[in-house]
């Protein structure tokens, strides 16, 4: 979508887009908003999911544990090399920057936090445009601070989908209208809406 053209504020009848990837960042209320998009998806969802929480770095993180009990998806915690495999459910271990290298396996960051946060949505979000271009959908919900903003316009200008929540719709309005005003996303939807999003998906051939 080309900046300036008005975000779709539903999904159009018979939606169906290509990816290799969906990449998801929440900051504060993103545990909720995120079991919330989670939760409903199916064991066989053919795409790998990966998601960026801001998390405090001195404690140790308890979401892949989490996911797990409430996702029907396998989930893991990212790792450094790790490959990628379709449907799975990856989350981002506390303290580091998470990247997507072109190879499809994951790579580790110790570099300086980056909007305040480590890892942070922008560096996930500009890796996986500069791996995979326009074959992946980057979606930004719930959060206090304007992480994700740059990424997913960086995204965007790529080709890639670029999927916002519903500032109305959000715990915390904050990262989705910093998103929303720094580059005209392709949608902005209620979690509802983003998770049927999710469902019309379908794996690059």
């Amino acid at each position: 979508m080309k900046v300036g053209t008005a975000p779709a504020t539903s999904l159009p009848a018979g939606f169906r887009r290509a990816a290799r990837m969906v990449a998801i960042g929440a900051s504060a209320g993103g545990v909720e908003a995120l079991l919330s998009l989670l939760a409903t998806l199916p064991a066989g969802y053919a795409l790998p999911i990966v998601t960026v929480l801001h998390l405090p770095e001195d404690r140790e993180s308890l979401l892949t544990e989490l996911f797990a009990k409430r996702c029907a998806m396998p989930t893991r915690e990212a790792a450094d090399k790790l490959p990628v495999e379709p449907g799975v459910l990856y989350v981002a271990p506390p303290g580091y920057h998470l990247l997507l290298e072109s190879d499809m396996t994951f790579a580790l960051s110790c570099d300086a936090p980056v909007r305040f946060s480590r890892p942070s949505i922008d560096v996930l979000f500009d890796s996986l445009a500069d791996a995979l271009g326009a074959e992946f959908a980057a979606v930004l919900l719930t959060g206090a601070n304007d992480d994700g903003a740059q990424g997913l316009a960086h995204a965007g200008a790529g080709g890639a989908l670029t999927v916002v929540q519903d500032p109305a719709d959000a715990a915390v309005p904050d990262m989705p209208r910093a998103a929303i005003a720094a580059r005209d996303p392709d949608f902005v939807l209620p979690l509802k809406d983003i998770r049927e999003l999710m469902n019309h998906l379908e794996p690059c051939p």
